[in-house]
C-alpha cells in the first residue's frame, strides 16, 4: 500500500508570518494539532500545538509571536508514492507522529499520521509508535 492511498489530502497550510494566535485559533476551529508552514509554494516548516506551548507560551512570548519564531524548520517528509510500511518505520526512527507528504516535484500533497497507517494496516500500529515513544530524539524540546 502506498502513502497516497491513506494520507489526508485536504491540508491546511499556514504562513511563517502568521501569528501564533491566528494559528492556534485555526487549530481549534478545525481540530488540528499539526500544520505545515509554507512560503511561496514551498514547505519551510511545521508547527504543532506542542510547539506553541513549549516554544511560545513557556518562554513568555505573546500571541502576536510569528509562526517563524516557534515552528520546527527541520521538516521530515515522505513521498506520496512510498510504501506505507517503509514510511511507518521511518516515522518511528525519526520519532514523529505526523509527516508532510510531497510528490516527486516536492509539492505538498498531504499529511500522513501513524494513526492513518494503523487504520490502513493494523500490523503497522506498533511499528512507528514504538520509536516515537522512546525518550529523546531530534524533536525533543
Amino acid at each position: 500500500m502506498r502513502v497516497a492511498d491513506v494520507m489526508t489530502k485536504n491540508v491546511h497550510v499556514v504562513s511563517p508570518q502568521d501569528t501564533v494566535a491566528a494559528v492556534a485559533q485555526h487549530m481549534a476551529e478545525n481540530d488540528i494539532g499539526f500544520l505545515p508552514v509554507g512560503d511561496n509554494d514551498r514547505l519551510v516548516g511545521m508547527i504543532t500545538d506542542r510547539d506553541i506551548v513549549v516554544r511560545c507560551v513557556a518562554h513568555g512570548r505573546d500571541a502576536s509571536t510569528r509562526v517563524a519564531d516557534v515552528m520546527t524548520s527541520d521538516v521530515k517528509y515522505c513521498f506520496d508514492d512510498e510504501e506505507l510500511s517503509d514510511v511507518a518505520h521511518n516515522m518511528g526512527d525519526e520519532q514523529v507522529r505526523r509527516m508532510p507528504v510531497v510528490n516527486r516535484a516536492k509539492r505538498l500533497v498531504g499529511v500522513i499520521s501513524l494513526a492513518d497507517a494503523a487504520h490502513a494496516d493494523p500490523s503497522l500500529a506498533g511499528v512507528g509508535l514504538q520509536g516515537v515513544t522512546e525518550p529523546g530524539g531530534t524533536h525533543n524540546q
